[in-house]
């Protein structure tokens, strides 16, 4: 038992507190980014079921009687661009191959260039501060928790 952040959670030495900082307020802003390219994936999700489900309708109404509004369903919205030239899996390639590539790509550039490489460096310092040392539940890694997880 350590009673320790992980060492690839602890901050090299000679790094300021500063820096320690700044990586968790960069940590924060790639979770929404993350956030953000799950949001993204549930649209892209939808679309699909949208479409889907309009197809049905569509069937549904035309064998109800209803040929001018099928027809305007195939017409307009069937197959039809949620942005222009693009389906939703095209928004979802265009941003993971650009602004999130580009975030995630300088991000591990900053944490290899300003920590060594090591992730949640700032995390793990707030956890030190908070947690209960001693206490079960309040273990510093999954090692020292003896099987409690």
């Amino acid at each position: 038992m350590t009673d320790r952040p992980a060492p690839e959670h602890r901050r090299p030495e000679g790094v300021t507190d500063a820096t320690v900082e700044a990586l968790g307020k960069l940590s924060a802003a790639l979770d929404h980014i993350e956030d953000a390219r799950g949001h993204l994936f549930a649209f892209h999700r939808l679309c699909g079921s949208a479409e889907t489900t309009m197809e049905e309708a569509t069937a549904m109404i035309r064998d109800a009687g209803h040929t001018d509004i099928a027809d305007a369903l195939d017409r307009g919205v069937l197959g039809r661009n949620p942005l222009p030239g693009m389906w939703s899996f095209q928004m979802v390639e265009a941003y993971d191959d650009g602004y999130y590539a580009e975030a995630k790509g300088i991000h591990q550039r900053a944490l290899d260039e300003l920590v060594a490489g090591q992730r949640h460096v700032f995390e793990a310092e707030m956890k030190e501060l908070r947690r209960t040392r001693g206490r079960e539940g309040h273990e510093a890694t999954p090692d020292d928790a003896d099987g409690n997880l």
